[in-house]
């Protein structure tokens, strides 16, 4: 009988070890162990300095960018004892979520430390529970202003010493210059350090650029109100007149029902509200808008940016040709072009089963078509009338708005799970 080969014991998984400012004295045993026992440390440059001699393993800083690099590096030291730094926890907005994704849960170890957002709350006496958390590592400041509402406590991760000037200018732009700021520097650490203000007098130099930001939002007397639910009002848009009114949009969001992490197509974009509107209803909404003017696709980018979701996808050109290639929605808004070739054929074909789709119109030809698709495909056929108060002579009279005909339906069949949101890779 030949003796069967001992069986290779299978290399061992890596470790990511969160560490805070207090470096190498703030860690457990645990981390620790880890970290000595270590043939090959990764991480940023600041927390490798942060560990001692004793550490010998082959230190290898982190590349820019750093989520392409992750599987590379991963690979080049395959078999060895592998420890990843990470700021704080590293499964909150750290380098945890990416080797989650590359390697799978079950294939590595993961030791946190407390985060800077628990750090912070601690400090200011904040239920963690209660505070809202955006972070603008590697993210447009702008995308803060879908957070700014009236009473509301705001943690905002930086990235870097140049942030908290970003973020007062935002405030005052959006008109929440009263709001109350705070930078909490070096959490945990020996150099701890609170620069205090307003967004409006906010006037301190850059200091350390490991901080978070702290607001307490207080609008101006005179700023516009922005509520939490679709029906923005019109002014918040810059428009031409190709704009989704208030009440007609609040309903059509309704019909179309974002939940978190869907992608939507608006199709004629117009001035975007629709999109910017299904967004501002989740932080991991999506949506793709198309619209064949350059001049409103700029506009819909302003938009979207002064609103607070600058991650809107603005596509300049014609649909349906304009859709190739463009993500699977989860559901369509249809609000331009409907009498196109092809148009209503290509978003019917492109959307999964259980997708959803809602078309607006107030032409004659539109709506014939529109009760041509419902005969056919079923859903809800719908007319929505708007009359608002006007002046007439010395009294009050009724002005009736165009009306708008809505057709929404839900493709048949059973909708795919959803997957995951992709990681954007950044290491806290």
């Amino acid at each position: 009988m030949i003796p069967a080969e001992p069986a290779i014991p299978p290399p061992p998984a890596p470790t990511v070890v969160g560490i805070g400012a207090d470096g190498w004295e703030g860690l457990p045993g645990t981390s620790r162990t880890a970290l000595l026992r270590a043939e090959v440390l990764i991480g940023g440059a600041r927390q490798l300095e942060l560990l001692p001699p004793e550490c010998a393993g082959q230190r290898v800083p982190w590349p820019s960018p750093l989520r392409p690099a992750v599987p590379g590096l991963l690979a080049a030291h395959q078999g060895l004892r592998i420890a990843v730094l990470a700021s704080g926890d590293p499964m909150f907005y750290g380098i945890g979520r990416a080797l989650c994704e590359e390697l799978g849960a079950g294939n590595l170890s993961v030791l946190p430390h407390p985060s800077s957002v628990s750090y912070a709350c601690a400090r200011l006496g904040w239920p963690l529970e209660d505070t809202e958390v955006v972070t603008l590592v590697g993210r447009p400041a702008a995308r803060l202003a879908a957070a700014l509402h009236e009473g509301r406590r705001l943690l905002v991760l930086s990235a870097g010493a140049e942030t908290p000037a970003d973020v007062a200018a935002l405030l005052r732009e959006r008109g929440f210059g009263p709001s109350p700021m705070r930078v909490l520097e070096q959490l945990g650490g020996d150099a701890e350090d609170c620069v205090t203000g307003t967004a409006d007098g906010w006037a301190h130099p850059a200091g350390d650029p490991l901080n978070v930001i702290a607001v307490e939002c207080r609008r101006a007397p005179d700023a516009l109100r922005l509520g939490a639910v679709p029906g923005l009002p019109d002014d918040a848009y810059e428009h031409d007149g190709q704009l989704t009114k208030r009440h007609v949009r609040a309903a059509t969001l309704g019909a179309l029902a974002p939940a978190p992490g869907e992608l939507l197509w608006d199709i004629g974009g117009g001035s975007g509200s629709i999109a910017v509107e299904w967004m501002r209803t989740h932080p991991s909404c999506r949506a793709v808008t198309v619209e064949r003017d350059p001049v409103r696709a700029g506009r819909i980018a302003r938009n979207a940016d002064r609103l607070g979701v600058p991650a809107l996808r603005v596509v300049s050109g014609r649909a349906p040709e304009a859709l190739a290639g463009l993500p699977v929605p989860d559901a369509v808004f249809i609000g331009g072009g409907l009498t196109v070739p092809g148009l209503l054929d290509a978003c019917w074909d492109a959307l999964p089963p259980g997708g959803r789709l809602v078309a607006n119109t107030v032409t004659l030809e539109s709506e014939a078509l529109l009760a041509e698709r419902y005969r056919r495909h079923g859903g809800e056929l719908v007319r929505l009338a708007v009359a608002h108060a006007v002046p007439v002579g010395g009294f009050t009279g009724w002005r009736q708005a165009m009306p708008v005909t809505q057709w929404s339906v839900r493709k048949p069949g059973t909708p795919p799970i959803p997957s995951a949101p992709s990681s954007s890779g950044e290491n806290r």
